[in-house]
Parts: structure tokens; C-alpha cells; sequence
């Protein structure tokens, strides 16, 4: 069960970006918003304040202050001037409106006059009044002049400015936020489709790849990468393929001897000394197979570099020589100058790098195949000839190319695979298989192994 906290937090990235923009913009409205509506109502008691004064300094210029006492001169308008207004002489009060009772306003208006001087207070009384002292100014008594102005317009303009912000922020965060998950969704299109290309391509091995479009610098980089990895499941890939091809190729010749034995023995009854033979065959060729995966199962997993061994090389040649011997009529001659000649490989991998080369012989000898081992400066080398009609020319530079072969209709049902697997497990352990191109006639390949 999903947290709770999740459940507010979308799934997809452009989900994402467009609930961080949403609240990054409500953040910056809201102080935007309080900070333009403070400044508005600052701005409207300000002017409110100026209102007062400038009724008080009139009301002010009616006030006689040249006697003995204060008294309030009549001047024409003067109910207009009268009207929230407040004269008093020190703390006697001289003229109130003729409205006011002993209400807030008045005890507000005889605080104000008390301590004199210009100030402003803001009270209460059927809403909000504001109410502003300001001295005569003669500068010979302690006359004053408060006035009185109703706040409510002005609170209700602030109020208006206020709900109208409000209205235009939620429309500029909705603007914001659809917009937000449109640019979005616009720019992770091109991820879109470099994904589902990647799925495709890389299910059928495709040869296509994004390096060869044009696209911003963030989205190319995100292309070499998953070219890089295309590359790496092809890799992959044609590494499985090879491995499978290579297991088949192996594994038929011993497949077959097994085969051959089986018939041969349901052909008629046998001894029992013919069964044991048969037997025997059957296990060997058993042995053979499970060599041979072990073999190609340890190149693949790149365990061959570091497998070490000592190989007995004419023991492992005669082997082989044995089992060609019992499969065809072409003579194979085995030639060590060194009876304990060694090889620096295990001795099933040194089986497994020659198989293919003497195979190949065998498939092409007229009459003879003859294998040489020696030491030469600190490798062992090992010549796998035939008197056969040898690799043409223009055949040669394709000779270890898997797949490759010279007389594709001359009857036989090679793969083209031996000599590719033979090169690549000798180069595994540090070693090489080559053609010698001065040989003839026939073909001759050597074989060079570190020395064990």
C-alpha cells in the first residue's frame, strides 16, 4: 500500500514538474499578494489621513485664538465643516457634532485632543472611523481640531483589490500549471519516442540508432547513451548467437559417433566384447560433448584468460590423431620433437583450439594430414597440414570470418565456424592461429600457445 504522503506526489515527471511550478508560483502569489494589498491599504489610509487633515486645517482657520479665549468664528458652509469634527481648548471640548453622543467617537476625539500634537487612531463604531488631531497654529493656546472620516469605502476598495488579486492569482496559477504540463509534455516527447525506439530496436537487434538525428544537447547525450547500450544488447547478442552456432558445430561430430555406434550395434547381434566396445565409444564421445560445453561455456563467460593449466601436447595430439584414425581412411601422422612438451593451457581447451584445424584438414587431405609440435622462443607451436588442394587466394583474407567458406557446393556440411572458434579460444589464453601462406601444397595453419 502506497504511503499516504504519496498519494499527492504524481507518478510521471511531467506530473512532477508541473506540481513543483504550481507551488512555486502559489508561494510567489501569495507574498506578491500580501505584500501588494498591504501596500494598498497603506496607501488608502494615507490618503484618508490627508482627507482628515485637510478638513481639520480648514476647520482650524475658523478658530479665533487672539482674545482672551478660544472661540469658534461662523463662517458660511460651516454645517459641512462641523460635521465629524471635534474643537477643543486644551481638554475642553468648545464644539462636537451635532450627532455625536458620549460615544466612542467623542471619548476617541477627547484622548486625541489630551495629548495633542498631529496623530491619528483608528476606532470601531459601526465600522471603522478614523480620526486624525491637528493644533491650531498660533502657537499661543493649546486649541486643536480633531476630525472623524468613515473608513468602510476605502476598506471596501481594499476588499475589491483584495478578492480581485485572489480571482487573478487562481487564474494565473491554472494558466500556469496547464501550461507547465504542456511545455513539459512537449519536450519529454522526443524522450517518448527515443524510448519506444530503444524497446524496438533493441528486441530485433535493429542496426538504427539516435546519434544520426539532430536534437538538443541534453536529449543527444540521453541518445549516445542509449546507443552505447544498443550497442551492448547487440553485443550480447551476436555473442549468444555465436555461442550457439559454435555449441551445434562441436557437438555434432560426437552426436554423430554416438549415433553411428548405436546402429551399428542394433544392426545384429553382438558379444559381448563388441557391446563394451560400443559402450566404451558411446562414453567417450559423452565425455567428448560435456568437454566441449565446458569448454565454450567457460570462453563465454570470459573465464578462459584466466583459467590456468599445463596442457601434455603430444599425448593431447595423439588423442586426437587416435579418433581421426577411427573415423576416416586419411592417414594422420603425429610428429613431437620433445616427448615432454607442455603448454601453458589446460589440456580440453589445447583439444578444443586443434579439433577445428584438424577437422578442416581431414575434410580437404587427398591421402595424408600431419601435425607437428615443437618449443620456439618460449611457445609452443603446432603445424596442422594437409596434401589438399589448399586455400584459394582470393579466399584467404575472409578465411576467419565466421560463416565464411571457400567451396560452399563441394559436399561437405562444415558451418564455417572451426577456424573462427579455433583463433578466438587460442587468442583467449594469449595465443594465435594463423595461415601459412608459403605452404604448398595444401594448406598449413599454426598454432602458437604460451609454454607451460
Amino acid at each position: 500500500m502506497r504511503p499516504y504522503a504519496s498519494w499527492f506526489w504524481p507518478r510521471t515527471l511531467r506530473g512532477r514538474l508541473a506540481l513543483v511550478a504550481l507551488t512555486t508560483a502559489t508561494l510567489l502569489m501569495v507574498i506578491l499578494t500580501a505584500v501588494f494589498n498591504t501596500v494598498v491599504r497603506n496607501r488608502l489610509q494615507h490618503q484618508a489621513d490627508d482627507e482628515l487633515r485637510t478638513r481639520a486645517a480648514a476647520v482650524a482657520a475658523t478658530v479665533d485664538t487672539s482674545g482672551p479665549r478660544v472661540r469658534v468664528l461662523e463662517t458660511p458652509g460651516e454645517e459641512l465643516l462641523d460635521t465629524n469634527v471635534w474643537i477643543y481648548d486644551g481638554g475642553r471640548l468648545l464644539e462636537k457634532p451635532p450627532s455625536a453622543a458620549a460615544g466612542p467617537l467623542t471619548r476617541a476625539a477627547d484622548q486625541l485632543a489630551a495629548r495633542s500634537g498631529r496623530r491619528c487612531v483608528t476606532v470601531q463604531a459601526h465600522g471603522p472611523v478614523r480620526l486624525c488631531s491637528l493644533p491650531v497654529p498660533d502657537g499661543k493656546s493649546d486649541a486643536s481640531v480633531v476630525t472623524a472620516l468613515d473608513l468602510s469605502p476605502y476598506s471596501s476598495s481594499a476588499d475589491d483589490m483584495l478578492y480581485a488579486s485572489l480571482a487573478l492569482d487562481a487564474v494565473m496559477l491554472a494558466c500556469t500549471y496547464a501550461l507547465t504540463r504542456l511545455a513539459v509534455g512537449r519536450a519529454l516527447r522526443p524522450v517518448r519516442s527515443m524510448t519506444e525506439h530503444a524497446a524496438q530496436w533493441s528486441a530485433i537487434a535493429s542496426e538504427e540508432r539516435f546519434g544520426s538525428v539532430e536534437r538538443p544537447t541534453e536529449l543527444t547525450q540521453l541518445g549516445g547513451s542509449l546507443d552505447a547500450l544498443l550497442d551492448r544488447i547487440r553485443a550480447l547478442l551476436r555473442h549468444e548467437q555465436q555461442l550457439t552456432r559454435e555449441l551445434s558445430h562441436e557437438l555434432r561430430n560426437p552426436l554423430a559417433r554416438i549415433i553411428a555406434e548405436l546402429d551399428w550395434w542394433q544392426a545384429r547381434p553382438r558379444s559381448a566384447a563388441d557391446t563394451r566396445t560400443t559402450h566404451d565409444a558411446i562414453a567417450d564421445a559423452a565425455r567428448s560433448m560435456r568437454m566441449i560445453c565446458d569448454t565454450l561455456l567457460d570462453d563465454a563467460r570470459d573465464s578462459a584468460a584466466t583459467t590456468r593449466g599445463v596442457s601434455d601436447v603430444p599425448m593431447v595430439l595423439r588423442g586426437l590423431a587416435d579418433r581421426a584414425d577411427s573415423a576416416g581412411n586419411v592417414e594422420v601422422v603425429v610428429t613431437v620433437r620433445d616427448p615432454g612438451l607442455s603448454a601453458g593451457v589446460p589440456g580440453t581447451l589445447l583439444e578444443r583450439i586443434a579439433s577445428p584445424l584438424l577437422d578442416n584438414a581431414l575434410r580437404h587431405a587427398r591421402s595424408r594430414v600431419e601435425i607437428r609440435a615443437c618449443a620456439r622462443a618460449g611457445d609452443v607451436r603446432v603445424d596442422v597440414t594437409d596434401d589438399g588442394p589448399g586455400v584459394p587466394e582470393s579466399f584467404a583474407p575472409q578465411l576467419f570470418q565466421p560463416g565464411r567458406r571457400a567451396r560452399p557446393g563441394d559436399g561437405h556440411d562444415g558451418a564455417g565456424l572451426g577456424l573462427p572458434l579455433s583463433r578466438r579460444l587460442a587468442r583467449s589464453v594469449g595465443g594465435e592461429v594463423h595461415h601459412d601462406e608459403r605452404h604448398t601444397p595444401g594448406a598449413s595453419f599454426v598454432i602458437s600457445l604460451p609454454a607451460g
